[in-house]
């Protein structure tokens, strides 16, 4: 990324003819700087969410512009998937009849309970004819082996009580686990169903329709884009190498594509601590502190970060800079070594090794772009 000069620098430019090759002369100049950071990004608006399909089929109702202010949870749009509709009425059903099954008059809970108190009149019926018998026993009025029948009688009839009792508990407990199942198979199904609906997940304004009543969509396919209604930001791309620069507060200075003449003042709000690996950069919002006059997001727009202030910084063009960090001085032949600050696309800020006074030299000629510069100069 470069940095942005907006102030136009007149340097003392002298063309002469030296072994044949064309050079320049210039001396140093000594100006307040503001350094910049250039970042590009676009409009967005503050809390905006894509809303998208939650199922597949048509689009059978769209009933919402770009503009349009909508709110939580309103209905925005609906998807014609009948086979979400069939199911969740095939489960209504099924649950209605699993709620039926766990009443006392259900078929399979009432044969069980009738089987149970059979069992139980049949053990009730044994059990005072084998008291009986132990009584006659007692007296020597029956054999012992009819006694030991009545007993066994008694024991078997006591061991399908109990067996009809638990087959009863476990027809009202399987009675209650098909209910809890079907209740949650209608809550899933019925859910699927409401996913018919797009549904507004927050209040805001309708920033882009990306699809039309008609359409297929997918689920996961973004349908709207919604936002604040009131705060947008600028979400911009700084470099790699020059995001150590950045803090959150840093003034900035922001004009959108659609007019580039206005500019805008902004503030460092949010530096995002990931790099991001489709941009090659990393990401930061700018909250405006004017008011815009173009409010579309996704506008193309250009940012100057204000990274910090140079008093009396001594300047020269960039291309009387060789590659060695050094430059060259009239009349001598040895290169003069120098300590650079910010270094521009066609400035650079020096803080040691030449003064004002020096007379640079470069056959780098006429590759200065007074028009654009490495910071702004005062």
């Amino acid at each position: 990324m470069k940095n942005i000069i907006k102030a136009a620098l007149l340097l003392p430019l002298f063309t002469m003819l030296s072994c044949g090759k064309k050079t320049e002369t210039t001396q140093p100049v000594i100006k307040d700087v503001t350094e910049m950071v250039f970042a590009s990004g676009v409009l967005e608006a503050d809390g905006s969410y894509q809303l998208t399909a939650k199922t597949d089929g048509y689009l059978v109702q769209l009933d919402v512009e770009e503009g349009d202010i909508v709110a939580k949870n309103a209905v925005v749009a609906v998807i014609d998937n009948k086979e979400n509709v069939y199911n969740a009425n095939s489960a209504n059903e099924l649950y209605t009849i699993a709620e039926s099954n766990t009443r006392n008059n259900a078929p399979a809970i009432n044969q069980s309970y009738n089987n149970m108190m059979a069992a139980r009149y049949k053990m009730d019926t044994d059990s005072v004819q084998y008291k009986r018998y132990e009584t006659l026993l007692q007296q020597d009025a029956v054999a012992v082996a009819e006694f030991d029948n009545q007993l066994q009688q008694y024991r078997t009839s006591k061991a399908n009580y109990i067996v009809a009792r638990e087959n009863f508990k476990l027809a009202e407990q399987q009675a209650k686990q098909q209910l809890i199942s079907a209740r949650a198979t209608m809550g899933v199904n019925n859910t699927q169903t409401a996913n018919n609906e797009i549904t507004a997940v927050i209040g805001g304004k309708v920033y882009k329709k990306h699809k039309k009543t008609g359409d297929f969509v997918k689920k996961g396919d973004v349908v709207l884009t919604i936002g604040n209604t009131d705060k947008l930001y600028a979400f911009v791309n700084v470099d790699e190498s020059n995001i150590s620069k950045i803090s959150i507060g840093q003034k900035a200075i922001v004009s959108l594509n659609t007019d580039k003449s206005k500019t805008y003042k902004a503030t460092v709000a949010h530096i995002y601590p990931s790099f991001d690996e489709a941009s090659q950069s990393f990401q930061c919002k700018l909250f405006f502190t004017d008011s815009l006059v173009f409010r579309a997001i996704g506008t193309q727009l250009q940012s100057n970060i204000i990274i910090g202030t140079r008093k009396n910084a001594l300047l020269i063009p960039r291309n009387y800079l060789d590659f060695d960090g050094t430059v060259r001085l009239k009349r001598r032949d040895k290169k003069q070594k120098v300590t650079t600050g910010f270094v521009g696309k066609d400035w650079v800020a020096v803080t040691t090794g030449i003064n004002q006074e020096a007379i640079l030299i470069t056959d780098n000629v006429g590759k200065t772009n007074t028009s654009e510069f490495g910071a702004q100069m005062r």
